[in-house]
């Protein structure tokens, strides 16, 4: 009895020294949330014209940003299974073939970092390529955008836990869609490129050159 009593003693000390650092850690993953929710409003707030010169240079904004999302040209990072393995999982290469006809919406891949403004990193990234897949970027014009299509470029996928895999593109380039899917469809990474241009579309580059 006196050994129970002991272990309930230390149970209730034990559940009041961790219960307030688990709300907190809650509290805080909610903020991260909500943060998270409010960047887009964030930036259309500060972003906002100020005087009638801001206000010309937000239509020539909008003017380039028309044009640039009707001309996606892509730097093709294709490393697996969602790009180039076989006939059933080339997803990237069919959203260029006539079912899905890409280029009718002005995408174009590109075979040169130097005329591509997106990356589609599609398939696992190794610890030896992710310096190549940094170089390749570096080497793209600003603004430049990254699309992480399917899972292992999400976050290393079903090869997450190898210990020669990068658990993410993310922690090497700055990624601005992911694609979620092993391997995503087609549709998926339309749809991807479609909200990425909706984010082109709020960039307020001229604006921003004005005010510094």
């Amino acid at each position: 009895m006196a050994t129970t009593a002991l272990g309930l003693q230390f149970a209730k000390r034990a559940l009041s020294m961790t219960a307030p650092q688990t709300m907190a850690t809650t509290s805080q993953r909610f903020m991260s949330t909500e943060v998270v929710r409010n960047i887009d409003q964030i930036k259309d707030i500060t972003v906002k014209p100020n005087n009638s010169a801001e206000y010309v240079l937000s239509t020539v904004d909008r003017v380039v940003n028309w044009a640039r999302e009707g001309s996606i040209w892509p730097m093709t990072f294709g490393l697996a299974c969602c790009a180039v393995v076989s006939d059933e999982w080339k997803e990237m290469m069919h959203c260029s073939a006539p079912r899905y006809d890409q280029d009718r919406i002005g995408i174009v891949f590109r075979a040169t970092p130097r005329q591509s403004d997106v990356m589609i990193v599609a398939g696992t990234l190794t610890n030896k390529m992710a310096p190549a897949l940094r170089k390749v970027y570096d080497q793209m014009p600003e603004p430049r955008w990254v699309i992480s299509m399917g899972s292992c470029a999400n976050g290393g996928g079903y090869y997450h836990y190898s210990y020669s895999v990068v658990r993410g593109c993310d922690r090497i380039v700055p990624v601005d869609i992911y694609v979620p899917g092993c391997p995503p469809t087609s549709e998926a990474l339309l749809y991807g490129i479609f909200q990425l241009q909706k984010k082109m579309r709020r960039t307020k580059i001229t604006q921003l050159w004005y005010r510094k």
